[in-house]
């Protein structure tokens, strides 16, 4: 039998994205309509932002482990968290875990190796593009790095928290985020990666100037290989 997945969820729209690859991408390796069991436990949004602002990454883990307990709970084997900025509290998470979980970035680094990229902006909320999060597993894998600078980070930031989560995709935020990768593009980048897991909901390899890093079906899928494993 292939390995339960649990979903340790932050914001509805990216786990709901990366809910809906792990079941229309498992027919590729299990059959069709075939997928493995998945079990989400999501807690109030509302209670991760408040952490956030607050910057209490202890509490952002307690959250974290207390959606660890529940689906260990269900017979869950592993966790994944399709949401970027709440890895920032990783390292308080993993000792303590019940379950062995995927890292969200060492997935994204690892495709970047694996597709040649050398330089890799990245995009998502502020809390995530000031964090270490990609940086560090960047960095171990002999990546090059560009964040966007400060302005961008607002307004990238804003249109996470305001429309994205809230499932609001408007024709102007999405020339925002093609803006800024272009700006990217002129830095040297050669890829970039959607580090907020609703970002690939407006941005694609089809309207982005640079080569995408889509983080949510990128930590799907690596799932959706360890089931086999």
């Amino acid at each position: 039998m292939p390995q339960h997945i649990g979903i340790v969820g932050c914001s509805a729209e990216g786990a709901a994205l990366c809910y809906r690859t792990i079941c229309a991408e498992g027919t590729q390796l299990f059959g069709p309509h075939a997928h493995p069991e998945v079990s989400l436990h999501t807690p109030s949004l509302a209670l991760y932002v408040d952490c956030l602002n607050r910057g209490d990454l202890q509490g952002v883990a307690a959250l974290m482990l207390a959606s660890a307990h529940k689906l260990a709970a269900t017979g869950a084997d592993f966790l994944i968290c399709p949401d970027n900025t709440i890895h920032q509290a990783f390292s308080l998470v993993e000792p303590h875990s019940p379950l062995p979980w995927l890292h969200i970035a060492e997935v994204v680094a690892a495709e970047a190796v694996s597709r040649g990229f050398r330089r890799i902006g990245i995009t998502g909320t502020r809390w995530l593009v000031d964090s270490e999060v990609y940086p560090e597993k960047f960095s171990a894998r002999g990546l090059d790095y560009l964040r966007p600078n400060n302005a961008e980070r607002d307004e990238t930031s804003r249109i996470i928290m305001d429309e994205l989560v809230a499932g609001v995709f408007k024709p102007e935020s999405v020339a925002y985020f093609q803006q800024v990768m272009a700006r990217m593009k002129t830095e040297g980048c050669d890829a970039v990666v959607l580090g907020c897991t609703e970002i690939p909901l407006i941005i694609s390899d089809a309207s982005s100037p640079l080569p995408t890093l889509d983080s949510t079906r990128l930590l799907a899928r690596a799932a959706l290989r360890r089931c086999l494993s």
